[in-house]
């Protein structure tokens, strides 16, 4: 066993999240999916910083957390799971402006 820390963090998303996202029109479902995939990285890192991740968090146990994407209009809530190195996406909202 080595001692260097667990590496990697992954991001997985809910049926009903994920049926929102395959909705958006092309240019704005690769935006959520970029957007997704750097939010795991930036939770996983500040979690193992023992920093908080970004967001508004929604519980006092830590693990719930809700943000717009910048300058899109999409706000999303997602559970941040240490033990299993995991950012859910709990709901997506995609609104118009």
């Amino acid at each position: 066993m080595s001692d260097q820390p667990a590496r990697g963090w992954r991001v997985t998303i809910g049926e009903v999240p994920a049926q929102t996202v395959l909705a958006m029109p092309d240019h704005l479902r690769k935006a959520t999916a970029n957007y997704l995939r750097a939010l795991a990285i930036e939770a996983g890192g500040a979690i193992d910083l023992d920093r908080r991740p970004p967001g508004v968090p929604m519980d006092d146990a830590g693990l719930r957390y809700a943000l717009q994407i910048e300058r899109e209009p999409i706000l999303l809530e997602y559970l941040a799971l240490p033990e299993a190195r995991m950012i859910r996406i709990a709901v997506i909202v995609w609104y118009e402006q």
